[in-house]
């Protein structure tokens, strides 16, 4: 694929990696081909594409920005969800090392962790869907988009190893069973 970037446009400035899945399934069910699956597309898959993006930005001398889309599942988690924590937990230590890394190369690397963000009928989602986030909704692809062009803006170029958490606040708030 970078090879076709390379002949087709000579250059590649930002790759986000997005693939990904997860398998909710209990720990003494998941069959380690199925672990393997869900590591190798989201940790793996992020590893890959990086390198083989880094290649391309330093070979011209101008850098890149390299986005991995991690998840709140890296930070904190539901039951059944090893699988997919511990791949999207991985992203974020990928990250920082790349960023290391690649940065004297110009290229920044970042993260981006998605709370709840609905990619189907949004009109179907109840109040108290809504009411769960400090931000008053569950989060759009859009809000991720934008996350994504602010790591992106060569401006930004200070902005490298993080990880940037866009969840509509639900992460920090306590929640009491009433």
């Amino acid at each position: 694929m970078f090879g076709d970037i390379e002949e087709l446009f000579g250059r590649v400035d930002v790759v986000v990696n997005n693939a990904g899945f997860g398998i909710w399934k209990s720990p003494y069910d998941l069959e380690p081909d199925e672990w393997d699956h869900v590591v190798n597309t989201n940790l793996r898959g992020t590893f890959l594409c990086s390198r083989e993006a880094a290649k391309l930005m330093r070979k011209d001398g101008t850098g890149g920005s390299i986005v991995n889309i991690s998840s709140t599942r890296a930070l904190m988690s539901e039951p059944n969800s090893e699988a997919y924590a511990a791949s999207k937990g991985g992203i974020l230590s990928l990250t920082h090392a790349l960023a290391t890394s690649l940065g004297p190369d110009r290229i920044t690397v970042n993260a981006i962790c998605p709370g709840w963000i609905e990619t189907g009928d949004y009109g179907e989602l109840r109040r108290v869907d809504h009411a769960q986030h400090p931000s008053g909704r569950v989060g759009k692809p859009e809000d991720i988009a934008r996350a994504c062009l602010y790591l992106t803006d060569p401006r930004n170029d200070f902005v490298t190893g993080t990880r940037i958490t866009v969840d509509g606040g639900m992460t920090t708030k306590m929640i009491y069973a009433e």
